[in-house]
Parts: structure tokens; C-alpha cells; sequence
């Protein structure tokens, strides 16, 4: 074999290494440092980087407002989750239906939301949630509903969530949808023959073999909510309800583009980087567990 795997994972070792490992070498790097201006300010100051250790974290932990908006996330997550993963898999099951109709462009208007970039979707909907063009307030006077602000402190969340869902739901439909193509149809075949409906065989069949696409598609899904920045950002520029460190990312963004302290935003990312991996590994560690025992 000689050298020729090593010619073939040169690309991939090259490329993850100047956009990924430099990159986080880099952030780690400036983590640890911070500039010190010195001068009595009569004249030129001078401005020193100096080695400050892990001072940035400590700042950046014990900011309560990252844990703030944290807890902003959190909650934000748990409903981005339910709604997206769930809705995900309805649509899979009833797409892998006998008795669907035009499959093809159902797969295609389900997929569609997540072609559209987030910022141009967040946009979409924000002037959509506004009071003076929403087609929804109006809807809602029809029926007898006024009052309803869903760019309020109270509701803005929500007006996030309902973005996130719109625009990820499609993706994580389509694994899923691949993953049960892959079945074997006889397995379906042999359970209705011994008589089990349609019910019965996505409950008892089909969501049990898309259990690897779950697992994979809930553990991105944790990963990216987790970093929520592109929904909060945007509708801050057409509401007052969202601040600026309503995600812990917002407040990375504001101290390096902002306020220009590249070395607290290192710090504040890497922390937070670390942060959303607890979730996911600990979901992963939970299905592991929860497969050994069973197969025990």
C-alpha cells in the first residue's frame, strides 16, 4: 500500500487543518492574552499584549449576562427541538406512506424553507410579525383577537422559534426520509400480512429503524441551537424586545466588532463552544447507556 492513503486523506488533513485546527489554535491563543496600554496620556500610549492566563474565562463565566442568555437558549432550545424534530418525523412517516399523494412535491415544499438563507428567512418573518403588514394580525382581528404583539418581550421567542422550526424542519425530514427508504419494503409487507395497519407498522417498524438517523439529526439539531445567533440578531434591527446579549454568541460578537476585545470574544467562544458540547454528549451517552442495557 505504501503511501497512497496517506495521498488520498492529504486534502482532507490540509483543509481541516488551515480552517479548523488553525483556526481554534489561533482563538486559544488569544484567549489567553490581553492588551495593556501604558502612558500618562500626554502623549503616544503604548499598547503591549501581554499573557494574562485564564483572566478572560474567569470575566467570561462570571458575566451574568452570559448566563442570562444562556438561560434564554435553553429555553428557546427545548421548544426548537420538540417542534422541529417532532414535525420532522411526522412528515418522514406520512411521506414513506402507501397512501401519500404527490410525494414529490410534498418532499420539495417540506425541504424548500431550508434553501432559504436564515438571515433572508428571519427578515421574511419579522416583517411578517409586524403589526402594520403582518397578514397574521389581521387574521387574527378577523377571528376577534387583538392586542397581540408577537415582537413583544413576552412573545419574541416564540416569533424565533417559529423561524427556526419553518427553516430546519425540512432538512431533518429528508434524513429522516432517507433513512426509511433504505428499509426493506418486505418488512412491511410481512406485517400486514399478519394484520397490522399503517399505525402500527411506523410505531412499531419504522420509528424503531430510524433510530441512528434520530440520534444523529437531534445531536446537530442540540449542536446548532445551542449557537443560535442569525434569528435574535436580525429582528434586533426591527425590534426592541431582543438586546444585544440575548445569546451568549451576541455577546462574542459584541465584544469583538463592538467594543474591538478580540481576546475576551476568544475566550467567551470557546467557553461557549464547550458549553453546547456538554448537551450533546450527554444525549449521546444516554442512548449509548440506554442500547447496552437493552441489549443486556
Amino acid at each position: 500500500m505504501g503511501a497512497t492513503p496517506y495521498l488520498y486523506l492529504a486534502p482532507a488533513v490540509v483543509l481541516f487543518t488551515l480552517f479548523v485546527a488553525a483556526p481554534i489554535g489561533y482563538t486559544a491563543y488569544l484567549s489567553l492574552r490581553r492588551v495593556k496600554f501604558s502612558g500618562l496620556g500626554l502623549g503616544k500610549k503604548s499598547r503591549t499584549e501581554i499573557f494574562v492566563g485564564l483572566d478572560n474565562y474567569r470575566a467570561a463565566l462570571g458575566d451574568g449576562e452570559f448566563w442570562a442568555g444562556w438561560l434564554r437558549v435553553l429555553g428557546y432550545a427545548a421548544m426548537v427541538l420538540t417542534l422541529m424534530l417532532g414535525l420532522a418525523l411526522l412528515f418522514a412517516l406520512l411521506l414513506d406512506s402507501a397512501r401519500v399523494r404527490l410525494p414529490r412535491f410534498s418532499r420539495i415544499a417540506i425541504f424548500l424553507p431550508y434553501a432559504v438563507p436564515g438571515v433572508v428567512a428571519t427578515l421574511l418573518w419579522g416583517f411578517l410579525y409586524l403589526p402594520s403588514l403582518s397578514p397574521i394580525h389581521a387574521a387574527l382581528h378577523a377571528v376577534g383577537v387583538d392586542g397581540v404583539n408577537l415582537l413583544s418581550p413576552s412573545t419574541v421567542v416564540f416569533s424565533m422559534v417559529n423561524v427556526a422550526v419553518w427553516g430546519g424542519t425540512g432538512f431533518n425530514m429528508l434524513v429522516l426520509y432517507t433513512q426509511l427508504r433504505a428499509v426493506p419494503r418486505d418488512y412491511y409487507e410481512a406485517a400486514r400480512i399478519d394484520g397490522a395497519g399503517e399505525l402500527a407498522i411506523a410505531l412499531r417498524i419504522k420509528v424503531p429503524m430510524l433510530a441512528p438517523a434520530l440520534v444523529l439529526t437531534t445531536v446537530f439539531s442540540i449542536i446548532a441551537t445551542m449557537q443560535v445567533f442569525t434569528e435574535p440578531t436580525t429582528l434586533r434591527s426591527i425590534s426592541n424586545s431582543v438586546s444585544s446579549t440575548w445569546s451568549p454568541l451576541m455577546n462574542v460578537y459584541g465584544d469583538a466588532f463592538v467594543t474591538g476585545d478580540l481576546y475576551s470574544a476568544s475566550a467567551t467562544s470557546l467557553v461557549i463552544a464547550l458549553i453546547a458540547l456538554v448537551p450533546s454528549l450527554g444525549f449521546l451517552r444516554l442512548v449509548r447507556r440506554r442500547a447496552f442495557g437493552e441489549e443486556r
